[in-house]
């Protein structure tokens, strides 16, 4: 997801709650910066502060609807009133929270936004006897609850959501990691591996040799 939002430290408070509860978070601190990352960047969840150095992000979320972008947009301010509301919803906005906000309250929200996204993921995906609850982000194999970090939900959750299909190692990092992460070059084997070990035999996550990973019953014979 990305947040643009100029106040610095309500910027870094808000980013951290949000990488705590596992989303990968790209900062913004202007409407050009914004722009500049949502022409490069597929995000699930857009979070605007309102109001911002270069206008109004009400103004420049209309431009993204007008240009045919769909992401999913809730603007954070301070203007409570019911025409503001209104206006936000009119313009392109999918959500509106009021400062000052409750950060559980708003990270809560940009959850279920992402689920919104155009690639919409299912509330319960399912792979043999794994069982994988978005909505509540709980994992049971065989009718057993898991622990997972929030990172290793991440990652088997966007495994899951292309099961059977092989998905690269730039893409795992891109959609689970965000560009304040250390990125070390062995941190997903490494993930990926504990993964693995918590959700045992017989196994579900196999190595696509020069590719990257797949979550299915049965691993594909070897050519």
């Amino acid at each position: 997801m990305l947040l643009v939002e100029d106040d610095a430290n309500l910027r870094f408070g808000v980013a951290a709650a949000l990488r705590a509860a596992g989303l990968a978070v790209d900062e913004a601190v202007d409407l050009p910066q914004a722009d500049e990352a949502l022409f490069v960047t597929a995000y699930d969840c857009v979070v605007f502060d309102r109001m911002l150095p270069a206008g109004d992000a009400v103004e420049y979320v209309e431009e993204l609807r007008r240009s045919g972008r769909a992401v999913p947009v809730l603007f954070l301010t301070a203007r409570d009133t019911v025409a503001d509301r209104v206006e936000g919803f009119a313009r392109g906005g999918d959500d509106y929270l009021v400062k000052p906000f409750a950060v559980p309250e708003l990270v809560a929200r940009v959850r279920s936004l992402c689920r919104r996204a155009p690639a919409l993921t299912p509330p319960v995906l399912r792979v043999g006897d794994l069982e994988i609850d978005t909505a509540r982000r709980r994992v049971r194999r065989g009718g057993v609850l898991l622990t997972l970090t929030s990172r290793e939900f991440a990652v088997l959750e966007v495994l899951a959501d292309r099961a059977d299909q092989a998905v690269s190692r730039a893409e795992l990092v891109e959609r689970c990691w965000d560009e304040m992460a250390e990125h070390r070059s062995n941190v997903l084997e490494v993930l990926v591996s504990q993964l693995r070990r918590k959700l045992g035999a017989p196994p579900l996550l196999h190595t696509v040799r020069g590719t990257g990973y797949r979550l299915a019953v049965a691993e594909d014979p070897a050519p």
